[in-house]
């Protein structure tokens, strides 16, 4: 990937100018946050592993706390974007006074993966003819970010959620030296496959099947395929909650239909290009590669992640000095969603980055 690269500075302070923008605008910067800002940082003649090039590839990404301090790289999930992490029950519960990830003593990175957010994704004009990326790529453009981008050449703990979490082991894979600790959460390091990989197959098809969908070049969103959108939350959310939601028939057809609506606003080719970069994730044959510290945290009732499949402990098993955590189903615990509430699993992180010292 070779070319010249830049940060532009996106002047967010003036640009925002529909209320939906404004609005997270707004939701980032009540909270506080010193030094809390945004920027894009552009990578020109991005070559993806695919051999598809991209003119500029832009790294949309968040900033905040002390300049200088030791450097955290945050990975947001497959629902989420940068802006995921800024969220109460993730950055009310790690980034204040005291807390793991204290703003006050860490420099906070958080990029949109591509595909999401304001990162370069499909819908900005490309859309099916968009580079076909995976997940390598992407590893690859947040570690141009650190190191190119903002000149930061080692981090002290690379952290992601779910999608985040498979990103965070192939970035301890691809760039061992890059990092002094690593904690994915509610990910495995194995291959993509069994329920996980269906799951997203048959969304995969809903949407290339779409009569709508016309091969990417639709001028209005196809409606088709977000009919079997919500099976994904069947797989993601604990069956208990998912019970106390849809408790009689009527409830359970309300809830259906609110997450066919919430598909409804998201764009077709984004979404299947972000399922579709998953598809040949597989770092367990280099885990040994591994040399920073590792913590895994997963949850047992989250069925994307089953405990009982055994992946995690024998990935970790095969890391010098790695360690898992599978945190208890509880009456708060959300299935997979878990992992957006630090205040079930934050003391697992406390306790390791206290180890680091």
């Amino acid at each position: 990937m070779r070319g010249a690269h830049n940060i532009r500075f996106s002047g967010v302070w003036n640009a925002f100018t529909d209320a939906a923008v404004v609005g997270y605008f707004q939701t980032m910067t009540e909270t506080n946050w010193p030094n809390l800002r945004e920027d894009d940082f552009i990578i020109r003649d991005f070559r993806f592993a695919s051999g598809e090039t991209l003119p500029e590839l832009r790294q949309h990404f968040i900033t905040l706390g002390t300049p200088g301090a030791p450097a955290v790289l945050l990975i947001h999930n497959t629902t989420g974007t940068a802006k995921t992490w800024l969220e109460p029950s993730l950055a009310g519960e790690l980034f204040g006074p005291g807390q793991p990830l204290d703003a006050a003593k860490h420099f906070l990175i958080i990029p949109d993966i591509i595909g999401f957010g304001r990162s370069s994704k499909p819908s900005d004009g490309l859309r099916a003819r968009f580079p076909h990326f995976r997940l390598r790529d992407v590893a690859v453009a947040h570690h141009r970010l650190v190191t190119e981008g903002l000149k930061i050449p080692h981090v002290k703990l690379v952290m992601g959620l779910s999608l985040g979490g498979m990103l965070t082991w192939l970035l301890g894979e691809m760039f061992p030296d890059f990092m002094d600790a690593l904690v994915p959460v509610a990910s495995q390091p194995g291959p993509m496959s069994g329920r996980n990989w269906i799951q997203r197959r048959i969304n995969v098809e809903a949407i290339r099947n779409d009569p709508e969908w016309k091969n990417g070049d639709y001028e209005t969103q196809p409606t088709n395929w977000v009919r079997v959108a919500p099976l994904s939350a069947m797989f993601t959310q604990s069956a208990v909650r998912i019970q106390e939601t849809g408790s009689t028939r009527e409830k359970a057809d309300a809830y259906y239909k609110r997450l066919v609506e919430n598909a409804k606003k998201g764009d077709a080719n984004n979404r299947l290009y972000q399922i579709e970069s998953t598809m040949d994730y597989d770092p367990w044959p280099a885990l040994e590669s591994i040399k920073a510290k590792l913590l895994a945290i997963n949850f047992a009732d989250d069925a994307v992640n089953p405990p009982e499949l055994g992946v995690l402990e024998a990935g970790v098993a095969r890391i010098r000095g790695a360690r898992c955590v599978i945190v208890p189903a509880s009456p708060q615990s959300q299935g997979h969603y878990t992992s957006m509430l630090a205040g079930l699993w934050k003391n697992h992180l406390e306790e390791f980055l206290a180890g680091l010292r």
